[in-house]
């Protein structure tokens, strides 16, 4: 259950970030409409697939695709 919707998740924040240069995580949140523990399950995904960086500038997430 939780496989299946960590891989929509992921798809659905991959969507969002490509064609941009990143997003913090709340404006991520925002753009994927997501609860803070489905963002994260699908961030994880995309980490472990290497298809993320992520970094914490001034106390903020900033995502973005590799």
């Amino acid at each position: 259950m939780f496989k299946e919707k960590a891989g929509s998740v992921a798809g659905q924040i991959w969507n969002a970030l490509n064609g941009t240069e990143g997003m913090t995580a709340k404006q991520l949140k925002k753009a994927t409409k997501l609860v803070d523990k489905d963002l994260f399950l699908g961030l994880g995904w995309l980490l472990r697939e290497d298809k993320l960086s992520v970094e914490e500038i001034e106390s903020e997430l900033f995502i973005k695709l590799i």
